[in-house]
């Protein structure tokens, strides 16, 4: 093999190696920073703790009592703290804010969720050690070690006594896995939240150490429902029968594919289709049967699916040539179309572009490397998404790992430690800016 002359081999090396630790960071920031590292095991304890809680979005007592973990803990930090319940009928047990109120710098929101996937009756239920830095964990990385890495990072500048005249309110939500309803409700507080802030940050899951999210697609749902003709199959394309009901929604499924597919970070997708002479469904379980038989031409055919977009303008679009779409009826069939939202699109603003320059020099002058803008494409809604509107945001500032709402989720807890310092000083020199 041949060698590198020396001068050639120390550039190379030197290239490759990263900033030296707190390189950059004030005398002040380098103690926030070695605070974190004091309180690090003791931060990946209270993970192994609340994710030992189960908290499917369903579960409300188990919610609930995660809620009160956190609570605890941020009592201990002197936040003002408070349950948000929700009502009965709405199955949601409901939020816990935490707040300290001042007037120094910017006014910060900071974002979790307390829910997961994982309902009581999953087999995923308990933390577990695969090896000396990653754990199968259910929740444990959406997103409970992010809602750790704001608790802790927090302590940090508490234990510093940096918190002092700042505004800062958490809120960790216990149903954004599967968001109660009516909206108007459950994101009512979040919202209230937001427009009393200057900034929103997000600890979903993070997209990799050197990615934040500056953008998220905003989520809506739409329902087809389309009535055919009843009768021997014999007379099928007759003026008589017509074409039935299923090759009506096959018509309009196709014509979604190809009228109205092709916009940037624009996708909807059917995910139930149901038909046939007799079709039941039931939206709460998503389950359904139905009867039908070869001579007989479908009365009834359903369709249910999801629509992805990055603004409002888009949504509507979209919408408007799905109308369109379904009205064009074919022979002795009729359909229509309803839509129902979900989560708003976070847009990739100036500010939050701005926000994101601010990590990415944390970053740097930590010695952890540039951090980028991930794209939205490739990201699912989340509750940052609700008070985009209001304030300037940036998400996916949570912890790493791999599997999200599978039986093999994991949680990188070697991470923990360098995202908690990276939040604690991005919180520090944001509360240290005048708005």
């Amino acid at each position: 093999m041949r060698k590198l002359p020396l001068i050639a081999f120390l550039t190379l090396f030197f290239a490759f190696q990263p900033l030296a630790q707190g390189q950059k960071l004030t005398r002040t920031e380098k103690k926030i920073v070695n605070t974190v590292s004091k309180n690090n095991d003791e931060a990946r304890t209270f993970l192994e703790q609340v994710v030992n809680i189960n908290s499917g979005t369903l579960n409300a007592k188990g919610v609930r009592q995660v809620g009160m973990v956190f609570k605890e803990a941020f009592d201990n930090l002197d936040f003002n703290t408070r349950w948000v319940g929700m009502p009965e009928e709405m199955n949601r047990a409901g939020h816990l804010f935490a707040e300290i109120s001042g007037n120094k710098g910017k006014k910060l929101l900071l974002i979790g969720h307390l829910d997961t996937v994982f309902e009581e009756d999953s087999p995923f239920q308990k933390f577990k050690m695969v090896n000396d830095s990653m754990a199968h964990a259910p929740g444990g990385n959406d997103m409970k070690g992010g809602d750790v890495i704001v608790l802790y990072a927090l302590k940090a500048l508490h234990e510093n006594g940096l918190l002092n005249d700042a505004q800062i309110v958490v809120a960790f939500t216990g149903d954004e896995e599967s968001t109660g309803k009516p909206l108007t409700v459950s994101r009512k507080d979040l919202i209230e939240a937001a427009k009393r802030s200057d900034i929103a940050l997000g600890f979903e899951t993070s997209t990799g150490f050197n990615y934040a999210t500056v953008a998220r697609r905003g989520a809506s749902g739409w329902a087809v429902e389309v009535e055919g003709k009843r009768a021997h199959s014999s007379g099928i394309f007759s003026e008589r029968t017509g074409a039935g009901a299923i090759f009506e929604m096959s018509r309009i499924l196709h014509q979604f594919y190809t009228d109205v597919k092709g916009e940037d970070l624009l996708t909807f997708n059917p995910g139930t289709v149901l038909g046939g002479t007799f079709v039941n469904f039931d939206p709460m379980t998503s389950k359904g049967d139905v009867f039908g038989k070869g001579n007989v031409v479908a009365q009834k055919a359903m369709a249910r699916g999801g629509l992805r977009f990055i603004s409002e303008e888009q949504k509507e679009r979209a919408r408007e040539k799905m109308r369109e779409i379904v009205a064009n009826n074919l022979p002795k069939t009729s359909a229509s179309i309803s839509f129902t939202d979900s989560y708003p699109a976070m847009g990739p603003t100036e500010g939050n572009h701005q926000l994101l320059g601010t990590l990415n020099q944390v970053s740097l002058d930590l010695g952890q490397g540039e951090v980028l803008a991930y794209d939205p494409g490739k990201r699912g809604a989340a509750d940052v998404s609700f008070v985009a509107e209001y304030v300037d945001c940036l998400d996916g500032l949570g912890t790493m790992g791999t599997g999200a709402h599978t039986p093999e989720e994991t949680v990188n807890l070697n991470t923990i430690e360098a995202l908690t310092k990276r939040t604690a000083i991005l919180i520090y020199r944001l509360i240290n800016t005048k708005s």
